[in-house]
């Protein structure tokens, strides 16, 4: 499972070297990063934090925690149509936030610390933004190096595959991820 804090990670560092700093003034970067912050911490307390433990303890096994949380991910974007975004952007962001939010469920997993995921999600966004120049868009005045925004982009369908994959291979947690869960609640 420690495969999916490296599928994060790189594109992050892809994306950070990609990135035209020179094109976006300080006090931008640092409202990205911290709105960066914002949205890991809530979306991740939301969806890794609360629904994790709920399901948890509803009894769910963990195959119906990875699938439900990262679903639940996913329709929290899916309320993206109602700002006016087209249908097949909201439809391949749907399935991006499958595959991240699985991707996130496993970072908590293996770590123990829904922390990991929080900084994870928070340094994907403003990353994503900073080199592209949008989230969902991509502005080809403040795009960043092609080639690694393409070897960037190739991790977005690696998620969902991953996502996949782990379904199969998630298991029950063992002793030691019941101790490391109960310790950090």
């Amino acid at each position: 499972m420690w495969i999916a804090v490296a599928l994060v990670a790189i594109p992050i560092v892809l994306r950070l070297f990609a990135t035209q700093w020179h094109a976006w003034s300080v006090a931008l970067v640092l409202s990205l990063l911290l709105l960066g912050l914002c949205v890991g911490f809530t979306e991740e307390v939301a969806t890794r934090g609360i629904v994790v433990q709920m399901l948890r303890r509803g009894g769910s096994g963990e195959r119906a925690v990875l699938v439900l949380s990262s679903a639940y991910f996913a329709l929290l974007h899916a309320g993206n149509i109602l700002e006016g975004q087209a249908v097949t952007t909201v439809a391949v962001t749907v399935v991006y936030t499958v595959g991240f939010g699985a991707m996130m469920y496993l970072v908590v997993r293996v770590t123990g610390r829904l922390m990991w995921a929080i900084l994870l999600h928070a340094a994907t966004d403003p990353t994503t933004i900073l080199a592209t120049g949008g989230i969902d868009a991509h502005s080809a005045e403040l795009g960043g190096s092609a080639g690694l925004l393409g070897i960037a982009g190739v991790f977005n369908f690696v998620y969902v595959l991953v996502a996949v994959v782990a379904i199969f291979l998630v298991k029950r947690r063992g002793a030691r991820e019941r101790a490391v869960a109960a310790q950090t609640g």
